[in-house]
Protein backbone atom coordinates (compact mmCIF):
# COMPACT_ATOMS: atom_id res chain seq x y z
CA UNK A 1 0.00 0.00 0.00
CA UNK A 2 1.25 3.52 -1.20
CA UNK A 3 1.83 6.18 1.91
CA UNK A 4 0.66 9.40 2.47
CA UNK A 5 -2.48 10.83 2.09
CA UNK A 6 -2.57 10.87 -2.20
CA UNK A 7 -0.31 8.04 -2.52
CA UNK A 8 -3.14 5.31 -2.55
CA UNK A 9 -4.74 3.61 -6.18
CA UNK A 10 -8.82 3.07 -6.04
CA UNK A 11 -8.24 -0.53 -5.77
CA UNK A 12 -6.85 -0.11 -2.37
CA UNK A 13 -9.45 2.05 -1.20
CA UNK A 14 -13.27 0.37 -3.03
CA UNK A 15 -15.43 -1.96 -1.30
CA UNK A 16 -15.43 -4.71 -3.36
CA UNK A 17 -18.94 -5.63 -2.39
CA UNK A 18 -21.44 -3.82 -4.38
CA UNK A 19 -25.41 -4.24 -4.63
CA UNK A 20 -25.92 -4.10 -8.55
CA UNK A 21 -29.46 -4.04 -10.13
CA UNK A 22 -29.88 -4.84 -13.89
CA UNK A 23 -32.32 -2.70 -15.92
CA UNK A 24 -35.36 -4.38 -15.43
CA UNK A 25 -35.49 -4.00 -11.79
CA UNK A 26 -38.36 -2.14 -10.98
CA UNK A 27 -38.30 1.20 -8.65
CA UNK A 28 -39.76 0.13 -5.57
CA UNK A 29 -37.28 -2.62 -5.21
CA UNK A 30 -34.21 -0.05 -5.80
CA UNK A 31 -36.00 2.04 -3.57
CA UNK A 32 -36.57 -0.33 -0.79
CA UNK A 33 -32.62 -1.25 -1.20
CA UNK A 34 -31.67 2.38 -0.94
CA UNK A 35 -33.82 3.11 2.37
CA UNK A 36 -31.75 0.14 3.77
CA UNK A 37 -29.12 2.60 4.25
CA UNK A 38 -26.29 0.64 2.61
CA UNK A 39 -25.76 2.72 -0.64
CA UNK A 40 -27.21 5.87 -2.47
CA UNK A 41 -26.28 4.80 -5.65
CA UNK A 42 -26.81 0.93 -7.20
CA UNK A 43 -24.65 0.65 -10.08
CA UNK A 44 -27.00 -0.91 -13.27
CA UNK A 45 -24.57 -3.57 -14.63
CA UNK A 46 -25.43 -6.06 -18.13
CA UNK A 47 -24.94 -9.88 -17.63
CA UNK A 48 -21.59 -9.56 -18.47
CA UNK A 49 -20.99 -7.18 -15.45
CA UNK A 50 -20.39 -4.15 -17.87
CA UNK A 51 -21.64 -0.85 -16.16
CA UNK A 52 -24.29 0.85 -17.92
CA UNK A 53 -26.11 2.66 -15.25
CA UNK A 54 -26.45 4.49 -12.29
CA UNK A 55 -30.18 4.70 -10.10
CA UNK A 56 -29.18 7.50 -7.23
CA UNK A 57 -32.25 8.25 -4.73
CA UNK A 58 -32.61 12.00 -6.75
CA UNK A 59 -33.36 9.44 -9.87
CA UNK A 60 -36.19 7.89 -7.92
CA UNK A 61 -37.41 11.09 -5.92
CA UNK A 62 -37.57 12.80 -9.46
CA UNK A 63 -40.02 10.20 -10.91
CA UNK A 64 -41.82 10.29 -7.80
CA UNK A 65 -42.06 14.30 -8.60
CA UNK A 66 -43.11 13.35 -12.13
CA UNK A 67 -45.95 11.51 -10.31
CA UNK A 68 -44.37 8.19 -11.15
CA UNK A 69 -45.43 4.99 -9.41
CA UNK A 70 -42.27 3.43 -8.36
CA UNK A 71 -44.29 -0.29 -9.17
CA UNK A 72 -44.43 0.82 -13.05
CA UNK A 73 -40.74 2.14 -13.81
CA UNK A 74 -37.60 -0.08 -14.21
CA UNK A 75 -34.26 0.89 -13.47
CA UNK A 76 -33.25 1.45 -17.06
CA UNK A 77 -35.86 4.01 -17.75
CA UNK A 78 -34.82 6.15 -14.79
CA UNK A 79 -31.16 5.22 -14.82
CA UNK A 80 -28.41 8.17 -15.43
CA UNK A 81 -26.26 6.55 -18.51
CA UNK A 82 -22.59 6.02 -18.79
CA UNK A 83 -22.36 7.09 -15.22
CA UNK A 84 -18.43 8.43 -13.80
CA UNK A 85 -16.18 5.30 -13.67
CA UNK A 86 -12.55 4.95 -12.48
CA UNK A 87 -10.04 2.07 -13.38
CA UNK A 88 -8.80 0.44 -10.49
CA UNK A 89 -5.84 1.67 -11.06
CA UNK A 90 -6.78 5.28 -10.68
CA UNK A 91 -4.88 7.91 -8.68
CA UNK A 92 -6.24 9.44 -5.63
CA UNK A 93 -6.20 12.70 -7.28
CA UNK A 94 -8.39 11.18 -10.18
CA UNK A 95 -10.85 9.62 -8.32
CA UNK A 96 -11.07 12.86 -5.64
CA UNK A 97 -10.96 15.21 -8.82
CA UNK A 98 -14.18 13.22 -10.77
CA UNK A 99 -16.03 13.39 -7.23
CA UNK A 100 -15.83 17.01 -6.61
CA UNK A 101 -16.12 17.63 -10.50
CA UNK A 102 -18.84 15.31 -11.20
CA UNK A 103 -20.83 16.20 -7.61
CA UNK A 104 -20.73 12.36 -6.87
CA UNK A 105 -20.57 10.79 -3.52
CA UNK A 106 -19.89 7.16 -4.70
CA UNK A 107 -18.07 6.09 -8.00
CA UNK A 108 -18.07 2.70 -9.29
CA UNK A 109 -14.86 1.45 -10.02
CA UNK A 110 -13.96 -0.96 -12.97
CA UNK A 111 -11.42 -3.40 -14.87
CA UNK A 112 -11.98 -3.74 -18.76
CA UNK A 113 -15.55 -1.46 -17.61
CA UNK A 114 -16.83 -4.61 -15.63
CA UNK A 115 -17.54 -3.56 -12.02
CA UNK A 116 -14.98 -4.47 -9.43
CA UNK A 117 -15.91 -2.26 -6.68
CA UNK A 118 -17.40 1.21 -5.16
CA UNK A 119 -15.64 3.90 -3.72
CA UNK A 120 -17.70 6.11 -1.52
CA UNK A 121 -16.12 9.69 -0.10
CA UNK A 122 -16.31 7.97 3.59
CA UNK A 123 -14.08 5.50 2.02
CA UNK A 124 -11.29 7.80 1.09
CA UNK A 125 -12.07 9.85 4.54
CA UNK A 126 -11.33 6.72 6.59
CA UNK A 127 -8.46 5.81 4.44
CA UNK A 128 -6.65 9.14 4.75
CA UNK A 129 -7.43 9.73 8.60
CA UNK A 130 -4.95 9.01 11.12
CA UNK A 131 -6.39 6.45 13.57
CA UNK A 132 -6.01 8.71 16.82
CA UNK A 133 -7.75 11.32 15.38
CA UNK A 134 -11.14 9.62 15.33
CA UNK A 135 -12.74 9.66 18.48
CA UNK A 136 -14.98 11.19 20.96
CA UNK A 137 -14.06 13.15 24.07
CA UNK A 138 -16.34 12.45 27.48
Amino acid sequence: MSSGPLGWRAREVMNPRVMVTTRHARGRDLAVQLLSGASTGIPVVELNGSVVGMVTEFDLLKAVQEGINLEDIEAGQIMTECPVCVEEDASAEEVIGKMIEYRIIRIPVVRENKLVGMIARTDILSHVLEPELIGFVN
